[in-house]
C-alpha cells in the first residue's frame, strides 16, 4: 500500500485520506501557505503572491461585504484555502481535469480543518456564498494587478468589483516568512475574538 500522509513541520502525521483535526496545527497550514503560489507562480513580482497572502485579503473583503458579521466566519474565510497547504494550489482548469478526487481530497481536509478550530464541518450554505464571492473578487483584483490581465479580460472572466468593497486594496508581494507570521497572527485574533 502507497503512503497517504505527510509528515508536516510540526511533526505531525497527516493522512490525506483520513484526516483527524488532531493532526491539524496553524503552523503548518500558515507555513505551507505562505510557500504556495497562486497562479501557478504567474505573476508580476520578485515574490510569489502566496496562498496565505491570497487568505488575509480574502477574510477582508468577506468582511468588508458583511459588516458586524462574527469572527468564527471570518476566520472561515480565512481557513478557506486551508487544504492547499498540503494539496498545492492548482487553477480551475487543472481541478476540472482531475474531476471528483481532489474536490473529495478537499472536503475531507477542509472538514478536518474546520472542526480543529471549532468551525462546523461543512459550513452554512449562505456563508460558503459569501466567503467564495469574496474569494472572486480577490482572483479579480490579482488578474488585474499582478496577472496580467487586461481590466476588460478580468472583467469579463470574473465580474466587476462593487467599487466600494474594493477601496483602498491592493495586492501586495511578501516575503514568506512575512506572509506566514501575519497569517498565523490573523488567526490567533480571530480565535481570541471568538472566545472573548
Amino acid at each position: 500500500m502507497k503512503r497517504a500522509w505527510q509528515r508536516m513541520l510540526s511533526g505531525r502525521r497527516l493522512d490525506l485520506l483520513d484526516p483527524t483535526p488532531m493532526d491539524i496545527e496553524i503552523e503548518d497550514i500558515a507555513h505551507g501557505l505562505a510557500f504556495v503560489a497562486r497562479w501557478n507562480g504567474q505573476t508580476l513580482g520578485d515574490w510569489a503572491y502566496s496562498v496565505a497572502e491570497h487568505s488575509l485579503l480574502v477574510e477582508e473583503i468577506f468582511a468588508r461585504q458583511n459588516p458586524g458579521i462574527g469572527a468564527r466566519w471570518r476566520l472561515a474565510a480565512l481557513l478557506h484555502d486551508a487544504p492547499e497547504y498540503v494539496l498545492g494550489d492548482m487553477i480551475s482548469p487543472v481541478k476540472a481535469t482531475i474531476g471528483s478526487g481532489y474536490e473529495e481530497l478537499d472536503t475531507r481536509l477542509c472538514a478536518a480543518v474546520h472542526l480543529r478550530f471549532g468551525l462546523p464541518a461543512a459550513l452554512p450554505a449562505p456563508i460558503k456564498k459569501a466567503i467564495k464571492v469574496a474569494d472572486i473578487i480577490s482572483a479579480r483584483l490579482e488578474a488585474e494587478q499582478i496577472a496580467g490581465f487586461s481590466t476588460a479580460e478580468a472583467d469579463r472572466l470574473f465580474g466587476r468589483p462593487d467599487p466600494a468593497v474594493i477601496r483602498g486594496l491592493e495586492i501586495r508581494l511578501r516575503p514568506p516568512a512575512e506572509v506566514r507570521a501575519d497569517y498565523t497572527a490573523r488567526h490567533h485574533a480571530l480565535l481570541a475574538e471568538m472566545t472573548a
